[in-house]
């Protein structure tokens, strides 16, 4: 299957789901292929045949944007070099959950959320250490009888109980023994922090040196510029001084037929991420916006030394996201 055939798939499954999807971004760099919401849940997609290609970099930025966002950054993939993605589990990509197709199905569609995860060493689930602990009891056993028949150490029983991870062959064990599970559901959509190594989100990259004197005049005007990598924005902008207002995806080059396409995208994407965008050009424009992307001169913006002026500016140029 081609990748922009799977591109399309996710994204029909995803809308069978009751997600709004984006439109597909076709540019690069792009750090996701797509955005999709239902409700409170956001996802920033990464879609890959060998996940292989997903490298530090993107994972990096997928995971800064999640942030920024309030999303859940997620790679859905077919494969590794090695082999075929396994359905009902879920795998890690510097730092990034990863599903296979089938997984996604199951859990956005039919709302089955996996129960394994992979880990250096093997596959894993998380137990519910309380019903186990309850269990043990009820059947009269100490930690060293059901030390006994799992084969490991009473030590091992004790952190199961107190909440340690177990191999997926213990939790097979574990249910035949006691004629029920005990495996716990990973939490995708929070990016399944309790199943991976906590790592705190990566530090901004270095502002484009040709973007620098539009972000600064941003950033003294009161927001908070995060800059991107490798996304179909260059940054993350953050009204600091308004706890009410939305982020602002900002973008910013000549326009051309690229950038048009561009702010195009960023238009879609912040109708999904419920944020402004506003595209900031190195030419007069008559147009003020595309799409509901605003476009706003450079020269315009430096002019301006009010920071509520600048806040003025964006709002009227950009499309309401509460009223997308």
């Amino acid at each position: 299957m081609s990748r922009s055939a799977l591109v399309g798939n996710v994204a029909a499954m995803l809308q069978d789901a009751g997600f709004v999807v984006s439109d597909r971004i076709a540019i690069r760099p792009k750090s996701f292929d797509l955005a999709a919401r239902r409700g409170e849940d956001l996802l920033l997609l990464k879609i890959l045949g060998n996940i292989d290609a997903f490298d530090g970099v993107t994972g990096s930025e997928m995971r800064r944007l999640g942030s920024y966002l309030d999303a859940t950054p997620l790679v859905v993939g077919l494969r590794t070099r090695d082999e075929d993605l396994k359905p009902g589990v879920v795998y890690f990509r510097h730092g990034v959950p990863v599903l296979n197709p089938d997984t996604a199905m199951d859990l956005f569609v039919e709302e089955v959320p996996p129960l394994i995860y992979a880990a250096p060493g093997g596959l894993y689930v998380s137990l519910d250490g309380d019903v186990l602990a309850e269990e043990r009891q009820e059947r009269g056993w100490s930690l060293g009888q059901l030390a006994t028949e799992l084969g490991v150490s009473r030590r091992t029983v004790s952190k199961y109980e107190n909440g340690m991870n177990a191999s997926i062959e213990v939790a097979i064990h574990l249910e035949e023994l006691f004629d029920r599970p005990f495996s716990s559901p990973v939490d995708v959509l929070t990016g399944a922090e309790d199943v991976r190594d906590a790592e705190p989100t990566p530090e901004d990259p270095d502002v484009d040196p040709d973007d620098e004197h539009v972000l600064s005049v941003l950033t003294r005007a009161g927001f908070t510029v995060h800059p991107t990598a490798r996304a179909p924005f260059k940054a993350v902008s953050e009204d600091a001084g308004r706890k009410k207002e939305t982020n602002v995806l900002t973008g910013h080059s000549s326009f051309t037929r690229s950038a048009e396409k561009r702010a195009q995208i960023m238009s879609s994407l912040g109708e999904i991420t419920r944020t402004r965008s506003v595209y900031f050009v190195e030419e007069q424009q008559k147009r003020e916006s595309v799409d509901g992307t605003g476009i706003v001169s450079c020269e315009e913006l430096a002019a301006i030394d009010d920071p509520d002026e600048i806040r003025d500016l964006i709002r009227e140029r950009t499309r309401d996201p509460a009223e997308s």
